[in-house]
C-alpha cells in the first residue's frame, strides 16, 4: 500500500469557481480521486481555503497555489510512504505547520486526505464507507433537504439561509427520498401557481421573493400537506446568524433590521410554536456564546440546535461548547478542518457527549459524493446535501441509494 504518485489539478465547482482535484495512486495500481467543495457562508474559524488572489484569473479565485502545494511539497513528502490514513493525515498537518492550515491550504490537504482514503479502500477491495467506519450497520442517514434558499445562498430577500424538510417516519431511505422529492415538486407547483419565481439558489432550492421568512415556512407546510405527508415531515432552519452579528446585536443583512439575542430566542420560540420545527442551525452567531447558552436553555429540550460556524468541525471548539452547554448538535464539514482523521475525531467526540451529528455538503459543491460514504460509515443520523435537484446535490442522494441497495 505504498504511495506511488500524487498529483492535483484545478477543476470547477457548482458555482463555476475553481477548486482542487487530487489523485493518489498506490504501487498496487489502486487509485483514489477527490474533489473538494467550497462554502459561501464561511465561519471565521474554519481552516484556511487557499486561493490565489490573482484578479487576472477567475476573478482572483484560482487555486493554482493549492494545486502547486499538492504537486510540490505534499507529493515530495508522502510518495513512498505507506497509505496509512492517520499517519498520512498527521504528516500533512505537520507539513503545513499552522493552526488553520494557511501554508498549504485546507483545500489542498483535504483533497489528498480523501484521495488516500479512496485509494486505500480500492486496494483493500472494500466499500469506501467500510474503510472510513468499519462494519456497516445498515443504517442510512435521514436527509435534511434545503428546498427554499435564502441568505448568502440566494439573491432574493429572505434572511434565513436554508429552509429544510426532514422526514421523520421510520421508513426505508428510498421512501424518504421519494416523498421528499414529491414535496419539493409540489412546492414548485404552488410557487408557480401563486406567481412566484421558481429560480433556484446555490443549493438547488427555490429562491422566491416573499413578504417574510415566515411565508417560506407557510408555503413549505402547505406543500407537505398537499403532497399528503403532513404527519411525516418536520422543518429545519439554517439561520446563519453569524452573518448578522455586529456589536452585540443581530443586524439583518438584507432588511437591515436590528434584533437583540433575547428577541432572537423569542422569535424561534414563536416559530417552533406555530410550525413543526425540529432543527435550528446557527441560530446565534459564532462569537455570541451568551446567545447560544440562552437559546439552548430555552429550546434545547425540544429542538436540535446545530452548531456550524460555532464549531467548524473542530474538536477544540466543540470541547468548549460541550463544557459551556452550547447547542446539542454539530454540523460536520470535512473542508472546515482539512483531514479525514480530524473529521472522524470530531464525530467521535460529539457522539461521546450526546451531540447529534449532521453530515453536510457546501454551497459550492462538486459531483464527488464522499460525504455520503462518510455519513454511512460513521453513522451520522442526518445528512444535508441540498435540494433533490442539480447533479452535484443528487450525486449524494444517489450514492446513499446505492449503499442502501447493497
Amino acid at each position: 500500500m505504498k504511495i506511488k504518485e500524487v498529483f492535483a489539478r484545478e477543476v470547477l465547482d457548482s458555482r463555476g469557481d475553481p477548486t482542487v482535484e487530487a489523485t493518489v495512486i498506490l504501487e498496487s495500481g489502486a487509485k483514489g480521486v477527490s474533489k473538494v467543495p467550497s462554502g459561501a457562508s464561511v465561519g471565521k474559524y474554519e481552516a484556511h481555503e487557499k486561493r490565489d488572489g490573482d484578479k487576472s484569473r477567475y476573478l482572483g479565485k484560482g487555486v493554482l497555489g493549492a494545486v502547486g502545494a499538492v504537486n510540490g511539497n505534499i507529493r515530495e513528502s508522502i510518495v513512498g510512504m505507506t497509505a496509512d490514513q492517520q499517519l498520512i493525515d498527521k504528516k500533512l498537518i505537520e507539513l503545513d505547520g499552522t493552526e488553520s492550515k494557511e501554508r498549504l491550504g485546507a483545500n489542498a490537504i483535504l483533497a489528498v486526505s480523501i484521495a488516500i482514503a479512496r485509494a486505500s479502500a480500492s486496494h483493500l477491495g472494500i466499500p469506501l464507507y467500510s474503510y472510513v467506519g468499519g462494519c456497516f450497520t445498515g443504517d442510512i442517514p435521514s436527509p435534511m433537504l434545503n428546498i427554499i434558499n435564502g441568505g448568502a445562498h440566494a439573491s432574493n430577500n429572505l434572511e434565513i439561509q436554508e429552509f429544510m424538510i426532514i422526514p421523520t417516519k421510520d421508513i426505508p431511505f428510498s421512501e424518504k427520498l421519494r416523498k421528499s422529492v414529491e414535496i419539493y415538486k409540489t412546492l414548485g407547483k404552488i410557487l408557480e401557481g401563486d406567481g412566484f419565481s421558481i429560480a433556484l439558489g446555490d443549493e438547488g432550492g427555490y429562491a422566491p421573493y416573499l413578504d417574510s421568512d415566515e411565508d417560506a415556512l407557510r408555503l413549505i407546510t402547505r406543500a407537505i400537506n398537499e403532497a399528503g405527508y403532513g404527519d411525516e415531515f418536520k422543518l429545519g432552519l439554517d439561520v446563519a446568524a453569524s452573518e448578522w452579528w455586529t456589536n452585540g446585536e443581530y443586524r439583518m443583512t438584507k432588511s437591515k433590521r436590528r434584533i437583540s439575542k433575547e428577541r432572537m430566542c423569542e422569535y424561534y420560540l414563536e416559530l417552533a410554536d406555530k410550525y413543526p420545527i425540529a432543527s435550528i442551525e446557527d441560530g446565534m452567531g459564532e462569537d455570541d456564546p451568551e446567545g447560544w447558552e440562552m437559546m439552548t436553555r430555552m429550546l434545547g429540550k425540544s429542538v436540535m440546535l446545530i452548531g456550524d460556524d460555532l464549531f467548524v468541525t473542530n474538536t477544540k471548539r466543540l470541547q468548549v461548547g460541550i463544557r459551556k452547554g452550547l447547542g446539542n448538535g454539530v454540523l460536520v464539514k470535512p473542508n472546515q478542518i482539512g483531514t479525514l482523521t480530524e473529521t472522524v475525531e470530531l464525530i467521535r467526540l460529539a457522539k461521546k457527549n450526546g451531540y447529534t451529528t449532521v453530515m453536510s455538503h457546501r454551497s459550492g459543491e462538486t459531483e464527488d459524493a464522499f460525504i455520503s460514504d462518510l455519513a454511512v460509515g460513521l453513522g451520522t443520523p442526518y445528512i444535508k446535501a441540498g435540494a433533490p435537484t442539480r447533479s452535484e446535490r443528487v450525486a449524494k442522494y444517489n450514492r446513499l441509494a446505492q449503499i442502501h441497495n447493497t
